[in-house]
Order: C-alpha cells, then sequence, then structure tokens
C-alpha cells in the first residue's frame, strides 16, 4: 500500500475496509496481533475504483497526505451516501487490529477531533486579557488561556483546570456563560480541532497572579480591538469578536 489514493468511508461510527485484493467489507478482530510466520497486514482502505464497484456513492469531505514509514498516500475523507453500514467495521476495532494496514489505523486516529478549552476574561474596563506562551502550537505569541481536554473532562472544567494550571487564578464557569464551539482543519495532517470557549466577566482588582514559568512568558490587559489585532489563533480570534461584540 504504498504511494497511492484510498477512501475513508465512515457512517455511524463504522468504516469501510477492504482485503489485499479490494474485496469487502471486511471486519477487524480487536486486540489481534501478527503472529510469528506473518510480515504485514491483512485489511486496508478502498481504493476509489473499488467502491466504484462496491456501487456506494460516496461525497466528498476533504483529504490530506499521510506519510508512514517509506508508504506515501493521499487519504480521501467520504461520505457515504447510504443507510446503516451493517457488515462495516467498528471503528474502533480498526485501530487495536495489528492485521490493519497502518495507514487505515493512523486514517482512523486522525478521524477523531482534537478537543481545547479555553477562556476569554474581560474586567472590569472591558479589557480582555492574554497570556504570551513559551511553548507549543503558539510559541512567543498572545493566546486566550485554556488548553487540551483531559479524558472524560467537561469543557467548564476543562477551562477552570487550565486557567489555574496557567496563571494561578481561580474562575467559576458553567453552562451560563455564554459561549462558542468552533470547529477547523488548519494543515494537510487532516487532524480537526474543537474549540470549546468561555466569556468570563471578573474584576481584574481582586485578582493575584501565579504564572506557569515554563509555559507563560507574560500576561497583559488588552482593549477589544488590540486584543483581535493580537491573538495568533484563529480560535482565539473567532472567539474574541462573537463574545466581546
Amino acid at each position: 500500500m504504498a504511494l497511492g489514493t484510498f477512501i475513508h468511508l465512515e457512517h455511524d461510527g463504522k468504516l469501510l475496509l477492504v482485503d489485499s485484493e479490494g474485496n469487502g467489507p471486511q471486519i477487524p478482530i480487536k486486540g489481534r496481533s501478527l503472529s510469528k510466520d506473518e510480515n504485514g497486514w491483512i485489511f486496508r482502505l478502498p481504493t476509489i475504483s473499488e467502491v466504484e464497484s462496491m456501487g456506494i456513492m460516496w461525497t466528498l469531505k476533504g483529504k490530506y497526505n499521510l506519510d508512514i514509514g517509506d508508504s506515501s498516500n493521499t487519504i480521501i475523507m467520504g461520505q457515504p451516501e447510504i443507510s446503516w453500514p451493517k457488515n462495516w467495521a467498528w471503528k474502533d476495532d480498526v485501530i487495536s487490529d495489528s492485521c490493519v494496514h497502518p495507514a487505515a489505523r493512523e486514517s482512523v486516529y486522525r478521524s477523531i477531533h482534537r478537543l481545547v478549552s479555553k477562556v476569554v476574561i474581560r474586567n472590569q474596563n472591558e479589557k480582555i486579557l492574554l497570556a504570551k506562551v513559551k511553548r507549543g502550537h503558539f510559541t512567543g505569541c498572545w493566546t486566550l488561556p485554556g488548553g487540551y481536554l483531559d479524558h472524560n473532562e467537561h469543557p467548564t472544567i476543562g477551562a477552570v483546570r487550565e486557567t489555574m494550571e496557567e496563571l494561578g487564578i481561580t474562575l467559576e464557569i458553567d453552562d451560563s456563560n455564554t459561549s462558542i464551539v468552533s470547529q477547523k482543519i488548519f494543515n494537510d495532517a487532516g487532524i480537526s480541532f474543537v474549540s470549546f470557549t468561555y466569556l468570563v466577566e471578573i474584576n481584574s482588582e481582586e485578582l493575584e497572579f501565579n504564572l506557569k514559568i515554563d509555559e507563560i512568558e507574560e500576561i497583559n490587559w488588552f482593549n477589544r480591538k488590540d486584543a483581535i489585532n493580537s491573538a495568533s489563533s484563529w480560535f482565539d480570534l473567532q472567539a474574541i469578536q462573537k463574545l466581546t461584540e
């Protein structure tokens, strides 16, 4: 499966897999490992022609490049125009079967949203707090407080936790806070990010910051216009514009 184009067709948590000859659908075995006399994979994603031969109609959702070792592929994300795919593979089982080609397992991994929770902190003077970060995607840039959600963590809890970790301040956030949910894919890796951002109104005179020195370089209060001009993240820009208009 080197240097080709393959289709990730997914519907209701199920994925279309085929064997090396293009026959499908195929079902992986959760937790299966390759035996000592096996040196390769059994199942993979289908090609365009193989999907067409099955009579499956689909619409394009996007595509990305996928390089694993000496295998270089283009993965097309498609929405199949079918009802419940009873005989397709549960995508969760695909990841744990070593007999499924690594490109198919990586494609499932990339199809899972990365979840981020952030907060727009606005004080009594209608100024917005931004932090300049020392590491991560936006090193040296101004961003809103926040970060990746932990497993089984509600976005409101994540925003409070991240703000405490980064700035050393405790906020109260719940579903009554004005919020925005944004989603975007930023590069040809095809990874989708989803951001939950909450607006919190506070009295900054009552705050005592304790910055996480290995992550936050400095903080500053910006008026709305300057905050919009300074924010480096697309998610931060969307949140500031929409939550403070």
